[in-house]
């Protein structure tokens, strides 16, 4: 089984920009998006078009803004939108599927913003999360994907120094990532990969992307019983459409 993560940045410029022919020339089992910035029953025809999959979407509240969306060849046995103690919140940020042997969370995770503004808020995410993500794990395995928006160790972006209290490179955000790893998750890219220089967002400022000037926030964790069972995982740094990249899992299950 091949799953696809991307943030998209906006589900209709990246159809502009070759989503459908990715899609169709990947042909993964499941793809799970981030940041698609359309209401359901705005989401263009072209995607709705794909027969071969079940569409899952958890748009926001407001407008262009946020939402989550997977597309799915196999009908997930049940489907839940948001997490407990979020309810309100109306921004559309994660959607967990359940199949037979595991569970899948597409999540696009709060940035802090400058100045930090929303760092308490993201705390107390990162925890509710936390906490859903054990809750189901106690259940049956559970992959996790999305855009986690934090680069979790110094290896994982070009800057670390200059960026100790920026978001994305916060110790308390680091440490809600660190919370998943302390809970026996395996953060999958690392099980195939511990090289430097592997992102998956650039900045469009100042020609980011071009330089390799990035940060790697987005990610596949998988319950550690899973492990065995991975075969690869990748980050898609050659495919453009969006400032993030798509990241991939295979896993025989």
């Amino acid at each position: 089984m091949k799953i696809i993560s991307w943030n998209l940045n906006g589900i209709r410029a990246c159809i502009t920009k070759g989503l459908l022919q990715f899609i169709n020339q990947e042909n993964a089992e499941i793809y799970c998006f981030q940041e698609i910035k359309a209401c359901k029953d705005k989401v263009p025809d072209l995607i709705n078009n794909l027969e071969n999959y079940h569409k899952y979407t958890n748009s926001a509240e407001k407008k262009g803004y946020s939402g989550t969306m997977v597309l799915s060849k196999e009908k997930a046995l049940d489907v839940k939108f948001g997490i407990k103690n979020q309810e309100n919140l109306n921004e559309g940020r994660v959607i967990t599927l359940e199949y037979k042997d595991f569970f899948l969370v597409n999540v696009y995770t709060p940035n802090s913003k400058q100045q930090l503004l929303r760092l308490d808020f993201r705390q107390q995410w990162d925890l509710d999360f936390a906490n859903h993500i054990l809750d189901l794990d106690e259940i049956k395995p559970v992959i996790i994907t999305g855009d986690l928006n934090v680069a979790h160790k110094e290896i994982d972006l070009a800057n670390p120094k200059s960026n100790l209290r920026n978001p994305g490179f916060t110790i308390e955000e680091r440490n809600g990532f660190q919370r998943f790893i302390d809970s026996q998750f395996i953060d999958c890219f690392r099980i195939f990969n511990q090289e430097p220089n592997n992102y998956t967002w650039w900045s469009y400022r100042t020609n980011a992307r071009s330089r390799n000037v990035g940060w790697r926030i987005d990610y596949f964790l998988a319950s550690e019983n899973l492990k065995e069972k991975i075969t690869n995982s990748k980050i898609h740094a050659d495919i453009h459409g969006s400032d993030h990249c798509p990241i991939s899992l295979e896993i025989k299950i």
